[in-house]
């Protein structure tokens, strides 16, 4: 019997090379994406992607997703303590529903696996990590090579504005500054993914307009088939 899994689903390349190992499993069977959503701005926290792209890409894999809403404090995120408390809510729902395995995307920050780990152990739950310790420039090609296509919604002020948006392909690689890790694994970029293997078919999306807010350049990425309005101002981006 397969052992089934939740997948810590951010939309971008890292999650989704992690979901096509667990797909390629046999140990394996991924019942349900799980991604964290500002419920003030209807976006993708970190990444800045609009809830609607989310709910287009994941019915583009096929798989069902359950959105995770953090609210936002005076300060504008949401506080440390009380995201613990809302993904510990979470996890022991699914710990009652039979389930006891959420699977990441991460790649080698053994601060950030262990506060994970943590934190699922408190509800009787346990992390995997599919791509773990992979080298990242080697995965980095891989992702382009296997077809996944993707954007870049966020980069951090070092990356440089122009980054935001780009596809993620190989001139972008051969961009990069020297230090800029090519999966951004140390928070330097973050993306979407709206074509792949693990898809059924590509999600429509397009760039928007780019904006700047807190040293980040975010690229407004736009439902092609959407009547929502095309323009972005900083105030609709969810602070990090």
């Amino acid at each position: 019997m397969r052992t089934p899994v939740v997948m810590s689903w951010s939309g971008g390349k890292d999650s989704a090379m992690a979901l096509h190992v667990l797909l390629q499993a046999k140990e394996y069977n991924v019942i349900g994406l799980m991604t964290t959503v500002s419920e003030e701005y209807q976006r993708i926290s970190h990444h800045g992607v609009r809830e609607t792209l989310l709910d287009e890409q994941a019915e583009a894999i096929g798989i069902p997703l359950l959105k995770v809403y953090l609210p936002s404090g005076s300060s504008g995120e949401c506080t440390n303590d009380v995201y613990e408390a809302i993904m510990n809510r979470v996890m022991v729902g699914y710990k009652a529903d039979g389930m006891q395995t959420v699977a990441f995307g991460d790649l080698f920050l053994e601060d950030l696996r262990a506060w994970r780990e943590a934190n699922l152990a408190k509800a009787g739950m346990r992390g995997i990590f599919p791509i773990w310790k992979r080298d990242t420039t080697e995965l980095a090609h891989e992702v382009i090579r296997l077809g996944y296509k993707a954007y870049l919604s966020c980069v951090e002020a070092n990356v440089g504005p122009g980054f935001a948006g780009r596809l993620y392909d190989k001139e972008f690689l051969s961009e990069l500054h020297p230090g800029v890790d090519p999966c951004g694994e140390n928070g330097e970029f973050h993306s979407f993914v709206w074509d792949g293997p693990i898809f059924k078919r590509p999600v429509s999306v397009k760039v928007g307009e780019t904006v700047t807010r807190d040293g980040r350049y975010y690229a407004d990425l736009v439902p092609n088939r959407s009547k929502l309005p095309e323009k972005c101002t900083a105030e609709l981006i969810p602070p990090i």
